[in-house]
This record gives structure tokens, sequence and C-alpha cells, in this order.
């Protein structure tokens, strides 16, 4: 939703690669049965080992040996450059050479990791430039120009290791039926609740929902939002409905409800949809008369996103992967 450029002169570190690296690196080249297979491990080994030199610098666990870039099979095989970063999760570092002005990012790299890392290697091999870091891709070629200063990737870990990923609620498998637990079809949720008179005479959401789904090829859940927001001990409910869109987006609707015998949501409830930095991207708020509130978006695979529900001083935030 948002990016942030700088100049990668003014904000790249500087490492040099030690000569453990660079043998390991040849080692395992070594290894591969082509030039050119053997030279993308070099470079992929040495970029991650670099990434760990400076995340041992600042006291980051790390374990390299467990990572698919060390296992053979996974060298041959795949083209990977992960780092496993202890108590958080794989993080990627592609290698690119001197005067690059993009990084290559494979398909096989684009799920379960917590970021990437450029790292520039020189032509010697003797010393390298970590120039950046972005939190998601959703293409094989990333301009360098859209890196974040490596210092965000500190933060990112940070807040990986008090919030871990598996939070995040991912909506592309809904697409294929793997919906997290506390999620439910609009309809399951009002016969719990025992509430369809009133929720189905104000909704824009008809039922059956299955059939509806499958007529407008779209997937839509609900969960009741019930940390303090309440409308005469009634839970608000968040429908949250995707479907694709053009040029490989995912368009995304949020709709906010009363439940129960409530016609209308409280006056000043608002439901906000951050981007991956928590900055507010979308909001609206409930006026004395609404019914429900919405909001509507499009969104770039794996691109991550929040939505937060309050009154007053009371909120609940829900995070989302696309």
């Amino acid at each position: 939703m948002t990016n942030n450029t700088f100049k990668l002169e003014d904000f790249a570190i500087t490492l040099p690669i030690s000569q453990a690296a660079r043998i390991t690196a040849q080692q395992f080249a070594n290894q591969q049965p082509t030039s050119a297979k053997a030279e993308q491990v070099r470079l992929n080994t040495l970029a991650v080992w670099v990434v760990n030199d400076y995340l041992q610098m600042m006291d980051i666990p790390t374990n390299l040996t467990a990572s698919d870039s060390w296992n053979p099979i996974m060298q041959l095989c795949t083209d990977v450059a992960d780092l496993e970063v202890s108590s958080v999760g794989r993080l990627e570092c592609r290698p690119v050479l001197a005067s690059s002005q993009f990084c290559s990012i494979p398909p096989e790299t684009w799920e379960d990791r917590v970021g990437y890392v450029v790292v520039q290697v020189d032509d010697a091999e003797k010393e390298a430039q970590i120039l950046g870091f972005v939190k998601n891709v959703a293409t094989e070629t990333l301009a360098l120009s859209q890196l974040q200063p490596i210092e965000t990737l500190i933060d990112r870990l940070a807040q990986l290791k008090t919030s871990p990923v598996d939070t995040l609620v991912n909506l592309s498998q809904w697409f294929v039926g793997q919906i997290e637990s506390g999620w439910q079809t609009v309809e399951s949720l009002l016969n719990s609740l025992d509430a369809r008179p009133a929720f189905a005479f104000r909704s824009p959401v008809s039922t059956p929902e299955a059939t509806q789904e499958q007529a407008e090829n779209v997937t839509r859940r609900a969960k009741l939002i019930d940390l303090g927001i309440k409308i005469d001990n009634q839970p608000v409910m968040l429908i949250v409905e995707i479907s694709p869109a053009d040029n490989q987006k995912t368009s995304v609707r949020l709709q906010l409800h009363a439940t129960g015998n409530q016609m209308y949501l409280p006056a000043g409830v608002q439901l906000k949809v951050l981007d991956n930095s928590g900055a507010v991207f979308l909001d609206a708020q409930a006026r004395s008369a609404d019914n429900y509130i919405q909001l509507q978006f499009r969104g770039d695979l794996q691109e991550e996103f929040s939505i937060q529900v309050s009154l007053g001083d009371m909120s609940i935030t829900e995070n989302f992967v696309i």
C-alpha cells in the first residue's frame, strides 16, 4: 500500500566476506552439476553468510545450518538463499552484483518468509553491501529503489518475536477452503446467534450463502468482535469478503454489523484498514443510524494489512496476509 524509497549509498552497510564464507560457498558450488548452478549457489551462500554475520553483530540469534540454503538437496533443486532466524522464521537473502538495479526473487521464495534482504557482492567477493530490506514480494523482479533501510529489518524481527507470523490470517488459503479457527460462514454464525431475522432485514448479503459464493466467485467469512465493543451485550460482527480482481490482485470488502435485535451500530464505532507499517489506509465511522459500515480495496499477493475495530478507548485488531 505504501513504499518508502531512499538512496542506497546512504544506507547500505558494508561488511567483509570472510575466508570461511568463501571456502564454504566454493565447496557448495563444487557439488553442482553446471557452472551456472554453481555460480548461483556460491552467490546465495555468500549473501546468507553476510546477513548471518550482520544479525550476529546485532545479537539476533540465527541457525545457519538449519536453513534450506545449507541443504544440498535444496541447493540443487531450488534457487534458495534463506537464513533461519531463531524464534522468528526464515529470512531470504538475495544476492546482486555491482551496478545492478534489480534483484531476482524466485517464486519458490514467495512463501514462508518473514522478509527479504538484498546483498550486493563485489566482483572480487571480498566485501558485500547489505543494501536494504522489504517485508513482502509478489514479483520475480524487485527494483532496488523499493528497498527500505536495513534498520527496518531489525524492527520487523523484533515485532515478529512478540507477534509471531503465524498469527496472520492467510486470505489466499480461503480460496481453497482452508479457513482459520474462529471464522465462519455468515449463515452459520448468524444461526449460532439466533439472529438471522434482524440481520437479513438490513443486510446486503443474501443467502443461501454457498450458492451465492459460487455464483459471485467470492469467499465470505465472519467473526464476532467481542473485546468490550458491545451493543446491549451483543457483539458486533466483522465480515471479510474476498474475490479475484484484475492484474492478479485480490478484492477485499469489509463490513461491520450489529447482531441480535440491534438495528444500528453505535455512533462512533470505527472500522480501519492499516497498512504493513501500521498507518491508516482506509477508515469508516458509524453515524447514529447506520445499519452497517463498509470498506473496500484491492491488494497484491502476500501483501499484509490489519483490520482494527474501535469504540472510544477500546479496540481489537486482526492481522491478515493476502
